[in-house]
């Protein structure tokens, strides 16, 4: 091969190897748009420090929610979709609307759980839990539901199952972005550090998705709500601000609130 021709091969190797490094980089920058996008709603509200926005229904359009709908034992409500923790006679009652992939539920779990938890234990008023998956539809994914069916299994074995299990969800909640929670061999791994909670029919239900068409069902109630953000806390039907600035209310001004709504 001539020297000339030789030259020219070259050149149009080396042209070609830009050219693939810069299509590389394009496609590079375009997955970190769409990254981004997706989270934009995360951007937003980490920003405005307010509760994350309700973006509208997502599980029920899952493949995996189509199919029989099972209610797991120790619901609550006509529909068993509220999940009730404390007193059932509790003279008041706390109302919790939360989706697990929420990070500024995350914050006030974290910060504030133990105190709103004492409260129930102590009589003071009932939790009712109220769950959402609309963060799958906003930031793409499926942890919202994966989470929440994995948590209707807990609920089977029992409440105090479930309370457990919610907060070991809360204290290891992965970016809201990773979708972590999607890997139901994840969350089996977390319902290790519940005691006695990985019966055989736990783990059965998990890995079938027993109880997806059931998150979709209680997520469908949650969108009938008035709730327009997570997380949303009222005491006998008085909204607390229990999310002031991007921050969870400390323990003492949780108490603090309580006390002024039960007198």
């Amino acid at each position: 091969m001539s020297n000339t021709r030789k030259a020219a091969a070259k050149t149009s190797a080396t042209d070609r190897m830009r050219a693939a490094r810069a299509q590389a980089e394009r496609s590079d920058r375009i997955r970190r748009r769409v990254v981004v996008g997706g989270a934009s709603a995360a951007v937003l509200a980490l920003v405005a420090g307010v509760a994350f926005a309700v973006g509208g229904s997502s599980g029920s359009a899952d493949a995996a929610a189509s199919g029989p709908l099972v209610v797991p034992a120790n619901t609550g409500g006509q529909d068993g979709t509220v999940i009730t923790y404390g007193r059932a006679d509790a003279p008041h009652t706390l109302e919790i609307y939360e989706d697990f992939r929420c990070p500024y539920c995350e914050q006030l779990e974290t910060t504030t759980g133990k105190a709103v938890q004492q409260l129930a234990d102590d009589g003071t008023y009932k939790i009712e839990y109220h769950l959402a998956t609309f963060l799958d539809k906003n930031l793409g994914g499926k942890g919202s539901r994966t989470a929440l069916a994995a948590a209707g299994a807990a609920l089977n074995e029992g409440v105090d199952k479930f309370k457990q299990f919610h907060d070991v969800l809360y204290a290891n909640q992965p970016d809201e972005r990773t979708d972590g929670f999607g890997d139901v061999n994840h969350l089996l791994d977390l319902a290790g550090q519940v005691p006695g909670l990985k019966t055989d029919g736990f783990v059965k239900a998990v890995q079938d998705g027993t109880y997806a068409p059931w998150a979709a069902k209680v997520n469908e109630e949650f969108d009938k709500s008035d709730v327009t953000g997570t997380p949303t806390v009222k005491l006998d039907g008085k909204k607390l601000d229990v999310l002031t600035g991007g921050k969870a209310a400390t323990p003492e001004q949780f108490t603090a609130m309580v006390k002024q709504v039960t007198g």
